[in-house]
């Protein structure tokens, strides 16, 4: 079975598909790539089902030598290749492949025809890094098999991407206590911190008021705002509780999941309040594109 090695792992290196699911009552939630719709695209544009296991780079990106003629798409955030993004490449047996520092967002995808075919654990080859389920971050010397699963032909023709920017507009529809909140989450912006990571999102910025009284720890989604006691918020991310105590004024809206898997350290962010009926158009908006693929 062919394979690429891992010359160099960069920060945060995983391999990832879209998550597992149905575990969630194990205390296991999805996991899978934090930017699903790059994910996707680099899958769609290299050939293989959408939901095929690619390589997440985060902030700094990895190096990685092929050994057998591959096709291969990049997408997500510039790293400084040197290679097109988002279309199809093709590669040599014995090319390397160097990705750097992040130049645009937070994270770049790197999808290979055929998909990375490592070992699945419940359904999923993505790696869950806060548990170790599904495996561990990347190191140098790793060797990832190349599967054979792919769908349909590469395509190389440029198509045209979703952007990144430091202030990014976040929508969301409200939570299940948005009734014991006032405005304060939209009539400002909060800044992204350096204590983020996959499990959540923490931001600085106006506080929100903590309404009075307890409440029952219930389930939790992937996008949830909670608002801790205090107030600064937190967006729930791709390996998030699956149970939480705090109250949620909001949740970011599935067309917008992308955003947050690009939100780097200190860029901005401001929330933008849309009906559960816009919310839908918007991701119909979105499929029709990633289809058009």
């Amino acid at each position: 079975m062919t394979a690429l090695r891992i010359l160099s792992p960069g920060l945060l290196t995983t391999v990832q598909d879209l998550g597992r699911f149905h575990h969630a009552h194990f205390g296991v939630s999805a996991s899978g790539a934090a930017d699903p719709l790059a994910l996707r695209a680099a899958n769609l544009l290299a050939g293989n089902a959408e939901n095929a296991a690619a390589i997440e780079m985060t902030l700094i990106g990895a190096a990685f030598e092929f050994e057998s003629d591959a096709v291969i798409a990049l997408t997500g955030s510039d790293f400084g290749s040197g290679l097109p993004l988002w279309t199809a490449v093709d590669v040599k047996a014995g090319q390397t492949i160097r990705c750097g520092p992040t130049r645009t967002g937070a994270r770049c995808y790197l999808a290979v025809r055929g998909g990375i075919d490592t070992p699945p654990t419940m359904g999923s080859r993505s790696v869950h890094v806060m548990t170790g389920v599904g495996g561990k971050p990347l190191r140098a010397g790793d060797r990832l098999p190349i599967g054979d699963a792919a769908v349909r032909k590469p395509r190389s023709a440029a198509i045209h991407p979703p952007s990144h920017c430091s202030e990014t507009v976040v929508r969301v529809t409200a939570g299940p206590q948005a009734e014991r909140f006032s405005r304060e989450l939209y009539s400002g912006a909060y800044t992204v911190t350096e204590e983020s990571n996959r499990m959540g999102l923490r931001l600085r910025g106006p506080a929100l008021t903590s309404p009075p009284g307890g409440m029952l720890t219930e389930g939790v989604a992937l996008g949830a705002i909670q608002a801790p006691p205090d107030g600064q918020p937190i967006i729930l991310f791709v390996e998030h509780q699956t149970t939480g105590g705090y109250p949620k004024p909001a949740n970011v809206i599935s067309a917008d999941f992308w955003k947050l898997g690009q939100a780097r350290p200190r860029d901005t962010l401001r929330f933008e309040a849309v009906t559960l009926d816009r919310a839908l158009e918007l991701l119909q908006e979105q499929e029709r594109w990633l289809y058009s693929l």
